[in-house]
């Protein structure tokens, strides 16, 4: 699974290569400089000290002590601006790398989500999604600039450190090494415990994530039903579990840190009680304990920083792997490969045998077989739930059948590239959705390009074009979010506008009329029929008074058509359309 998780992450970084390598320099130039920080003080103490120690370097004999000493000086200030103006340039570059990584992978799972079917969308928490695109996926620059090049940084100072040690003294390195089995041990044992615990936490933070989105969407029905104590109670307990469970990996990583900084104690304690030994028998001079005791210090940092850095590890490892989760799932609805010709779609539609469910053992549609004549209009009635919306749902191919096929001039909609498929298609769906944009945008979000003019058109044949030009700023005035400033037959009428400018071949309309008062459904019913003249149109009505001009009515029941014919043919025999028509009708006559 790791070797698996980091070939993904890889194919990330590897754009960056040469960022990368820029910044692997930088850690070693930075390392360079962290191994020379001790060096000045040991010159100091052993060479300019009275009867000092023979100075190392040739271009240093010759100076007076007064001079070495200011030479050394301005040494140690030169090493340490060094390192700072590369410190802030490295962090410049790690940052960046890691940051357009993150934007990579997370536009990666976002335009993947959008190509999944309705069917996942369905199974998945909204909240949930939200949370991995937004936060796991920076586990990625985590799981690589702030964990690799901390840990590589690491290696190579502790290299760079071994190697100078060695050469002071082999016994004194020995033994400060001699801790490291007791670390890794500590790491192994833990290792479990801190992914599980890493795992959890972000678990819960999803559900912390999904909940406050659910209300949030649903805060309406809520304060109606006077619910805000029990879903606050609910928003706490949720809460506290999160930080239960992030409080459970702190603790996990402050107990290795804490065992990390008891051994690393163990080992200094025993290098300095034989090193002052060797000092005072003149072994080892002073300055050479204090390099040594400076470079033991800087040994264990970076053991501890790899501790540390573990820790983090494990918290981005889960993340990733929750991102490259969605990532792996195949596309339910494979991309076709033919395309419609410039003209668009005749507009000849047929169901052929199709059978659908949402669950196993649940089927919604069964065996529908349906004809649809090109420029035909073909209105879709029946119960709620008897699988009108999905029947329709099947052409754009938000769905595909488990059987059967559905075509568009004889061809297989599974042919066709989605987006050549959809562009050939006008819908109005339910719920109308509009966007926190202007009136202008909103209309033409499907032809962004579309003439002021055009866009006038398509919202005076929807009847909202008086509605717009009262409002401040007219077609540039924006939108609530979610369409909160507007009324449902309003937002329904700004959805057909905009179905109308996408002048598509073919025309859903999922309840069109649904949410507007009878005048005002007369008159989008009056320009939906110069709209829908010469294009295939499937209207789904709840209210029966739309269906008449339909040129057939199709009876859905229970998944399944149950009769099909002209409103004057179904009226005229003691059909369910006849019986349903009716009583909707003396409804409305005793209201």
């Amino acid at each position: 699974m790791i070797i698996v998780l980091a070939r993904k992450t890889l194919r990330y970084l590897l754009p960056y290569r040469f960022l990368f390598l820029v910044a692997i320099a930088q850690v070693i130039l930075l390392n360079a400089l962290e191994l020379l920080k001790p060096w000045p003080l040991k010159l100091i103490i052993d060479n300019v000290q009275v009867g000092g120690q023979p100075l190392p370097w040739e271009f240093l004999k010759g100076l007076s002590r007064e001079q070495l000493l200011l030479a050394i000086c301005i040494g140690l200030v030169l090493i340490y601006l060094l390192w700072g103006g590369l410190s802030l340039l490295h962090n410049y570059t790690t940052i960046s790398i890691g940051q357009r990584m993150v934007n990579d992978l997370r536009g990666d799972l976002y335009s993947h989500l959008q190509r999944l079917s309705l069917a996942f969308h369905n199974r998945q928490q909204v909240g949930d999604l939200l949370y991995r695109i937004a936060t796991d996926t920076y586990a990625i620059q985590s799981l690589t600039m702030n964990t690799v090049i901390p840990i590589l940084s690491a290696v190579v100072f502790l290299v760079g450190m071994f190697t100078i040690m060695v050469q002071l003294d082999p016994l004194l390195t020995f033994l400060a090494l001699s801790v490291c089995p007791a670390l890794f041990i500590t790491l192994s044992l833990l290792n479990r415990p801190i992914n599980k615990a890493a795992t959890q936490s972000h678990q819960q933070e999803s559900v912390v994530y999904s909940l406050v989105q659910r209300n949030i969407s649903a805060m309406r029905i809520i304060q109606a039903f006077t619910k805000e104590d029990e879903e606050h109670s609910k928003f706490m307990a949720a809460s506290r579990e999160s930080l239960a469970a992030r409080l459970r990996l702190y603790n996990l990583q402050s107990l290795y840190s804490g065992v990390v900084s008891l051994v690393s104690a163990v080992g200094t304690a025993l290098v300095v009680w034989v090193a002052a030994n060797q000092v005072l028998a003149g072994e080892l001079t002073v300055g050479e304990l204090v390099l040594f005791t400076s470079y033991l210090a800087s040994l264990y940092d970076p053991i501890n920083s790899i501790s540390q850095t573990y820790g983090m590890t494990q918290w981005a490892q889960v993340g990733v792997m929750r991102v490259f989760e969605i990532l792996d799932i195949e596309r339910d609805l494979p991309e076709g490969t033919k395309t419609f010709p410039t003209v668009g779609a005749k507009g000849e539609i047929v169901w052929d045998n199709v059978s659908f469910d949402y669950l196993p053992d649940q089927p919604t549609l069964k065996q529908i077989n349906l004809r649809v004549r090109a420029g035909q209009k073909v209105a879709i009635v029946g119960p709620t739930g008897a699988g009108k919306s999905t029947l329709v749902s099947l052409l754009p191919r938000f769905y595909d059948p488990q059987v059967g096929r559905v075509t568009i001039d004889g061809v297989d909609v599974r042919e066709f590239q989605l987006k050549s498929l959809r562009r050939q298609i006008g819908m109005v769906l339910q719920p109308p959705i509009v966007f926190p944009l202007s009136f202008r945008e909103n209309i033409a979000y499907g032809r962004p390009d579309a003439a002021l003019s055009e866009v006038v058109t398509a919202a005076r044949l929807a009847r909202i074009h008086d509605l717009i030009v009262s409002t401040s700023q007219g077609y540039d005035t924006v939108v609530g979010e979610r369409g909160a400033t507007l009324s449902e037959g309003e937002r329904q009428r700004l959805t057909i506008a905009r179905a109308i400018l996408l002048d598509a071949p073919i025309l859903i309309l999922d309840e069109p009329t649904s949410s507007v008062d009878a005048e005002t459904e007369a008159l989008i019913m009056e320009g939906l029929d110069r709209l829908t003249v010469g294009r295939t149109t499937l209207i789904i009505a709840h209210r029966l008074s739309t269906v008449r001009q339909a040129d057939s009515i199709v009876v859905l029941r229970a998944g399944q058509i149950v009769e099909q014919g002209t409103f004057a043919e179904l009226m005229s025999q003691r059909s369910a359309f006849a019986a349903l028509y009716r009583t909707q009708f003396s409804l409305q006559g005793e209201k």
